[in-house]
């Protein structure tokens, strides 16, 4: 049981980390990566035990999540897969991870934003463009900020804090 336990856990930093990379890459998160948090999480839930009024918290989380998401999308402050990425996150954190979730999200992204300010600059920017084709665009002035990113080290960072960790 503890196996499967450790294996279902441990879906939820494999994906937000490979939602990360895909995002710095390309600038794209798969939908396949947040409809597998989404339907890991119950099974993940249940192998540790959760009551179902915690579930039932998680899902409330996770679509205020999805809602703010979408607000945050409508606004164009962050594309679609962070705003589904956010809110499977949220799934999985659940109230208790939620603020620092909410807060070293924000941090990162000021701190990933102000980085790539500094690597879009006329100093830096042409080191980087002889490189791979995504470190280059990732180097292009104007181009969108991979939020996907602040959104993985929130929530790797709130993960200790969820209800499946003292479960585990």
């Amino acid at each position: 049981m503890v196996l499967l336990q450790s294996a279902l856990v441990l879906v939820f930093p494999v994906l937000v980390v490979t939602a990360a990379l895909r995002d710095v890459t390309s600038y794209t998160i798969p939908n396949w990566i947040s409809l597998a948090l989404i339907a890991a999480f119950v099974p993940a839930a249940l192998a540790m035990g959760l009551p179902l009024p915690t579930l039932g918290q998680h899902a409330a989380v996770g679509g205020v999540a999805l809602v703010a998401g979408m607000a945050m999308f409508a606004l164009g402050w962050i594309g679609g897969g962070d705003a589904k990425l956010f809110a499977a996150s949220a799934l999985w954190l659940g109230l208790p991870a939620a603020p620092p979730f909410l807060v070293v999200t924000a941090i990162a992204g000021g701190g990933l934003a102000v980085f790539l300010l500094a690597v879009r600059s006329s100093i830096l920017q042409p080191l980087l463009t002889t490189g791979p084709a995504w470190l280059g665009r990732l180097a292009t002035r104007g181009e969108n900020v991979p939020y996907g990113v602040a959104i993985c080290l929130g929530a790797l960072a709130a993960f200790p804090h969820s209800a499946l960790m003292p479960a585990f």
